[in-house]
Formats: structure tokens, C-alpha cells, sequence
């Protein structure tokens, strides 16, 4: 009896565990193996969406035309890069995106892939030296 028990509460917690929806999916083909294996793991931790991965070269300059980004190369264009938010999205709860870029850089850590965050773009661990916020992006550090 003991046994039956803890294999449905088993099967129970995997049910409930977060994973990527069908367009988070979709968004990650064509970004790097390594980036995707963090991702992996991070919605075993929290829900989160993908915004963008791998872009295109026009789409860059479609983004920088609309100030939506300041560069004129990006690490999505290499699929090196994506962007993604706590779930459900809320702009305004800065603390959860602080929360997801601080667990994404752990389990990069942890699995040995150097990871950059937009909140924290030097990784000194200080977000308020942050000259530009890009809460939702994260890339491979070179």
C-alpha cells in the first residue's frame, strides 16, 4: 500500500512540474545545445516562456529600427541568445525576472556553461551598475 502511495505522488509531482509549451518549443530550435540544457533545467525550477531565440539578421535591424535593442549585432543571430520571462508574464514583477536570471546563472554554473543575464550584464552580482536592463535576455558568455 505504502508503495502505490508514493509512486502516485510521484506521478503526481511530475504532472505539476512546469514545461515548455508547444511555442516555447518551437522558439528554441536553432539556439545552442548548451543554452537549451540550462533552459531544461531551469523549468524543471519555475515556469518561464521563450520569447525569441535564434533571430534573423533583418530582424535585428527590424528591432534596432523600432529601438526595440541597441545593437547592431546580436547573440541571437548566432543562437547563442534568448529571450524569456517568469510565466504568467507580468512586466512590472521585476523581483521574479531578478529571480529567473539569478537561477539561470546558478544552474549554468552548475552544469559548467558560462551564462550572461541583462539584469546583470558584468555578472559582479551588483544589477544596480546596470547601464541598460534587458531582463527578458540571456546568452552564452564567451
Amino acid at each position: 500500500m505504502v508503495q502505490k502511495e508514493e509512486d502516485h505522488l510521484k506521478r503526481k509531482k511530475v504532472k505539476n512540474m512546469p514545461k515548455f509549451g508547444k511555442r516555447s518549443k518551437e522558439r528554441l530550435k536553432g539556439v545552442d545545445a548548451k543554452l537549451v540544457n540550462v533552459l531544461n533545467e531551469l523549468i524543471k525550477i519555475m515556469d518561464v516562456t521563450i520569447i525569441e531565440g535564434l533571430r534573423s539578421e533583418e530582424r535585428q535591424k527590424e528591432l534596432l529600427a523600432k529601438g526595440a535593442t541597441k545593437v547592431k549585432y546580436s547573440k541571437h543571430m548566432e543562437g547563442k541568445a534568448v529571450d524569456l520571462a517568469p510565466y504568467p508574464i507580468d512586466w512590472e514583477n521585476r523581483d521574479g525576472f531578478h529571480y529567473m536570471g539569478g537561477m539561470v546563472r546558478g544552474i549554468g554554473k552548475q552544469l559548467g556553461v558560462k551564462i550572461r543575464w541583462g539584469g546583470d550584464w558584468d555578472s559582479d552580482g551588483d544589477v544596480k551598475d546596470n547601464g541598460f536592463d534587458d531582463l527578458v535576455h540571456v546568452e552564452l558568455r564567451d
